[in-house]
Protein backbone atom coordinates (compact mmCIF):
# COMPACT_ATOMS: atom_id res chain seq x y z
CA UNK A 1 0.00 0.00 0.00
CA UNK A 2 1.37 3.53 -0.79
CA UNK A 3 0.62 5.91 1.69
CA UNK A 4 2.36 9.12 0.52
CA UNK A 5 3.18 12.12 2.82
CA UNK A 6 1.60 15.30 1.96
CA UNK A 7 3.88 17.52 4.55
CA UNK A 8 6.83 16.03 3.07
CA UNK A 9 6.25 15.95 -0.75
CA UNK A 10 9.30 16.41 -3.27
CA UNK A 11 8.00 19.47 -6.10
CA UNK A 12 11.00 19.20 -7.48
CA UNK A 13 10.72 18.37 -11.14
CA UNK A 14 7.41 18.49 -11.00
CA UNK A 15 7.07 22.25 -12.94
CA UNK A 16 6.35 22.31 -16.29
CA UNK A 17 8.23 23.93 -18.16
CA UNK A 18 5.77 25.07 -20.42
CA UNK A 19 3.63 26.74 -18.20
CA UNK A 20 3.77 30.85 -18.60
CA UNK A 21 4.83 33.24 -16.19
CA UNK A 22 1.69 33.80 -13.81
CA UNK A 23 0.44 29.94 -14.01
CA UNK A 24 3.26 28.21 -12.96
CA UNK A 25 2.77 25.74 -10.67
CA UNK A 26 4.04 22.11 -9.46
CA UNK A 27 1.61 19.14 -8.86
CA UNK A 28 1.99 15.36 -7.15
CA UNK A 29 -0.54 12.92 -8.10
CA UNK A 30 -1.39 12.01 -4.52
CA UNK A 31 -5.16 9.92 -5.66
CA UNK A 32 -3.04 8.19 -8.88
CA UNK A 33 -0.08 7.85 -6.79
CA UNK A 34 -1.97 5.28 -4.38
CA UNK A 35 -3.79 3.95 -6.95
CA UNK A 36 -7.48 5.55 -6.67
CA UNK A 37 -9.63 5.84 -9.61
CA UNK A 38 -12.81 7.84 -9.04
CA UNK A 39 -10.97 10.73 -7.49
CA UNK A 40 -8.72 13.21 -8.70
CA UNK A 41 -6.38 14.11 -5.37
CA UNK A 42 -3.66 16.36 -6.53
CA UNK A 43 -0.92 18.69 -4.04
CA UNK A 44 0.31 21.90 -5.61
CA UNK A 45 3.20 23.78 -4.88
CA UNK A 46 2.23 27.72 -5.74
CA UNK A 47 4.85 29.72 -5.85
CA UNK A 48 4.44 33.50 -4.52
CA UNK A 49 2.64 35.73 -7.25
CA UNK A 50 1.51 32.68 -9.14
CA UNK A 51 -1.89 31.80 -10.39
CA UNK A 52 -2.98 27.63 -10.47
CA UNK A 53 -4.97 28.10 -13.18
CA UNK A 54 -7.36 30.32 -15.47
CA UNK A 55 -10.99 31.63 -13.79
CA UNK A 56 -13.01 28.15 -14.47
CA UNK A 57 -15.44 26.00 -13.44
CA UNK A 58 -16.62 22.43 -14.09
CA UNK A 59 -19.46 20.40 -13.86
CA UNK A 60 -18.24 18.43 -11.33
CA UNK A 61 -17.55 19.63 -7.37
CA UNK A 62 -14.43 20.53 -6.68
CA UNK A 63 -13.02 21.10 -3.33
CA UNK A 64 -9.39 22.92 -1.97
CA UNK A 65 -7.75 22.39 1.20
CA UNK A 66 -5.13 24.68 2.18
CA UNK A 67 -1.75 22.50 3.71
CA UNK A 68 0.64 25.51 3.77
CA UNK A 69 0.82 29.19 3.18
CA UNK A 70 -2.17 31.69 2.02
CA UNK A 71 -4.02 32.04 -0.99
CA UNK A 72 -6.40 34.04 -2.79
CA UNK A 73 -9.49 32.78 -3.91
CA UNK A 74 -11.07 34.23 -6.64
CA UNK A 75 -14.94 33.10 -6.56
CA UNK A 76 -18.36 34.90 -8.71
CA UNK A 77 -18.95 36.95 -5.63
CA UNK A 78 -15.20 38.26 -5.50
CA UNK A 79 -11.75 37.21 -3.51
CA UNK A 80 -10.99 36.03 -0.53
CA UNK A 81 -8.39 34.56 1.60
CA UNK A 82 -8.04 31.09 2.32
CA UNK A 83 -4.99 30.07 4.92
CA UNK A 84 -3.59 26.74 6.33
CA UNK A 85 -6.16 24.42 7.38
CA UNK A 86 -9.27 25.69 5.66
CA UNK A 87 -11.29 23.76 3.24
CA UNK A 88 -13.30 25.39 0.26
CA UNK A 89 -16.31 23.46 -1.54
CA UNK A 90 -16.63 24.54 -5.64
CA UNK A 91 -19.88 23.63 -6.52
CA UNK A 92 -20.86 22.24 -10.15
CA UNK A 93 -21.66 24.61 -12.78
CA UNK A 94 -20.89 28.48 -13.18
CA UNK A 95 -21.46 29.31 -9.37
CA UNK A 96 -18.60 27.09 -8.21
CA UNK A 97 -15.95 29.06 -10.63
CA UNK A 98 -12.72 29.53 -9.25
CA UNK A 99 -9.57 30.44 -9.16
CA UNK A 100 -6.16 29.89 -6.58
CA UNK A 101 -3.59 32.75 -6.56
CA UNK A 102 -1.13 33.27 -3.96
CA UNK A 103 -0.30 36.84 -3.13
CA UNK A 104 2.37 36.15 -0.50
CA UNK A 105 6.07 35.95 -0.27
CA UNK A 106 6.53 32.37 0.10
CA UNK A 107 5.07 29.16 -1.58
CA UNK A 108 1.65 28.10 -0.26
CA UNK A 109 0.70 24.41 -0.93
CA UNK A 110 -3.00 22.89 -1.13
CA UNK A 111 -4.76 19.59 -2.21
CA UNK A 112 -7.88 19.75 -4.49
CA UNK A 113 -9.96 17.09 -4.89
CA UNK A 114 -12.42 16.57 -7.74
CA UNK A 115 -13.92 13.91 -9.91
CA UNK A 116 -11.63 11.55 -12.16
CA UNK A 117 -14.46 10.76 -14.68
CA UNK A 118 -14.35 11.57 -18.35
CA UNK A 119 -15.00 13.19 -20.45
CA UNK A 120 -14.90 16.24 -18.38
CA UNK A 121 -16.21 19.45 -19.32
CA UNK A 122 -14.47 22.97 -18.07
CA UNK A 123 -15.45 26.37 -18.58
CA UNK A 124 -13.25 29.68 -18.82
CA UNK A 125 -15.43 32.71 -18.79
CA UNK A 126 -12.57 35.66 -18.91
CA UNK A 127 -11.33 34.29 -21.81
CA UNK A 128 -14.56 32.46 -23.30
CA UNK A 129 -13.21 28.86 -23.71
CA UNK A 130 -14.52 25.50 -23.03
CA UNK A 131 -12.07 22.63 -22.76
CA UNK A 132 -13.14 19.17 -22.85
CA UNK A 133 -10.94 15.89 -21.82
CA UNK A 134 -11.28 12.39 -22.27
CA UNK A 135 -9.02 9.79 -22.13
CA UNK A 136 -8.49 9.35 -25.88
CA UNK A 137 -5.63 12.30 -26.19
CA UNK A 138 -6.90 12.47 -29.77
CA UNK A 139 -10.40 13.64 -28.08
CA UNK A 140 -9.86 16.37 -26.09
CA UNK A 141 -10.75 20.22 -27.19
CA UNK A 142 -10.30 23.75 -26.33
CA UNK A 143 -12.30 25.85 -28.30
CA UNK A 144 -14.14 29.35 -28.31
CA UNK A 145 -17.41 29.48 -26.25
CA UNK A 146 -20.54 31.46 -26.95
CA UNK A 147 -18.59 33.19 -30.01
CA UNK A 148 -17.66 30.03 -31.52
CA UNK A 149 -21.58 28.57 -31.11
CA UNK A 150 -22.46 26.13 -34.12
CA UNK A 151 -25.69 24.36 -34.79
CA UNK A 152 -26.40 20.94 -33.99
CA UNK A 153 -26.90 19.97 -37.47
CA UNK A 154 -23.81 22.15 -39.04
CA UNK A 155 -21.73 20.61 -41.29
CA UNK A 156 -23.90 17.44 -41.22
CA UNK A 157 -25.97 15.80 -44.64
CA UNK A 158 -29.24 14.11 -44.97
CA UNK A 159 -28.64 10.37 -45.33
CA UNK A 160 -27.95 10.03 -48.95
CA UNK A 161 -27.02 13.46 -49.42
Amino acid sequence: MSRPNAFNADFSGRYDPSDPDGFRSAEVPYGEAVGGSELAVRLFELPAGQRLCPYHYEYVEEWLIVMSGRVQVRVPGGTQPAAAGEVVCFPAGPEGAHQIHNDGAEPARFVMFSSSATPSVCVYPDSDKVGVWTRNEADRWMFRGAAGHLEYFDGELPAGG
